[in-house]
């Protein structure tokens, strides 16, 4: 199924060095994969590395636990779309979401949005499925996509659980087919790779994601 297109290549530890990022934007453009997910000091020197390559550049906003102020989160917003990225990974305010303030939720994705629309790029709101009520989870899929998201994103990989294969069905069937989903979170193999795609996911995020390509190869070569 060529799953590297799905791949969003990622490296968010925060000991990420400019070394780490070289190889990572090398890998990417080797293997086709949709795009780099790097902290957003990397993200100029990402665009340059892969300058000339179809693969984009990814940053995330909020990291990893969402409940910074609005303004900070809008801040960061703004630099990484200065800085070139073509796509914002926005962690969602988990604080307001168990309180059940949908208001704040609105207002702080929503300048976000403006802003990345208009700049003609790609927002993700990361909701954290893994420790959210499946009626959560509904409510975020009614909520971000009302406000205009491009994905609704599974997971940061910091929580206790992440990507599955439940959330996703779950997600799909409560998002319209013009927002995407992102799967990511502990996906290291081709298989649970695939299962999430066939379950509704059309972008992975993946640190393995060179293990999960390879592990695409031998599948259709009979090696698992």
């Amino acid at each position: 199924m060529n799953i590297a297109r799905y791949i969003d290549h990622t490296l968010l530890k925060p000991t990420t060095s400019s070394d780490e990022v070289k190889k990572l934007c090398e890998e990417a453009a080797s293997y086709g994969f949709a795009a780099v997910c790097v902290p957003p000091p990397f993200v100029r020197l990402a665009k340059k590395y892969l300058s000339g390559s179809n693969v984009k550049v990814a940053t995330v906003i909020g990291f990893p636990f969402g409940y910074s102020v609005a303004a900070a989160k809008q801040a960061e917003a703004e630099q990484a779309i200065v800085d070139g990225a073509d796509e914002l990974d926005v962690v969602i305010n988990l604080v307001a979401l168990k309180a059940g303030n949908t208001g704040y939720l609105e207002s702080e994705i929503q300048p976000i949005i403006d802003a990345a629309h208009q700049a003609q790029r790609l927002v993700k709101v990361i909701i954290e499925s893994g420790i959210l009520l499946a009626e959560e989870i509904i409510q975020c899929c009614t909520l971000y996509a009302d406000a205009g998201v491009d994905f609704v994103k599974t997971s940061t990989g910091y929580a206790e659980k992440g990507a599955s294969v439940e959330a996703v069905q779950l997600m799909r069937k409560h998002l319209p087919s013009t927002v995407q989903i992102k799967a990511s979170g502990g996906i290291r193999t081709y298989a649970f790779a695939k299962e999430l795609i066939d379950a509704g996911a059309t972008r992975l995020g993946c640190s393995a994601s060179v293990a999960i390509v390879t592990g695409e190869k031998e599948s259709s070569t009979g090696g698992y």
